[in-house]
């Protein structure tokens, strides 16, 4: 089974035992905007995948289902 970008990222979030507000907050985001991206109602932008990248260490290539390994 294939896990959608949001998916990924509750579960890079959950593995590194934080709630959506603090991850925001080290990402310079909102609880609200996390929350989004996490059950797919926003698409994030090149910055916040960035972001995302940097803060999880791991590759745009997994985040965006082109490999399946971070």
């Amino acid at each position: 089974m294939k896990l959608s970008f949001g998916e990924k990222i509750r579960n890079l979030r959950e593995d590194a035992d934080l709630n959506q507000t603090q991850l925001g907050k080290a990402l310079g985001m909102t609880q609200r905007k996390i929350s989004y991206i996490e059950c797919g109602k926003y698409e994030p932008n090149i910055d916040d995948i960035i972001a995302l990248c940097n803060f999880f260490k791991v590759s745009s290539d997994y985040l965006l289902g082109l490999k399946n390994k971070p």
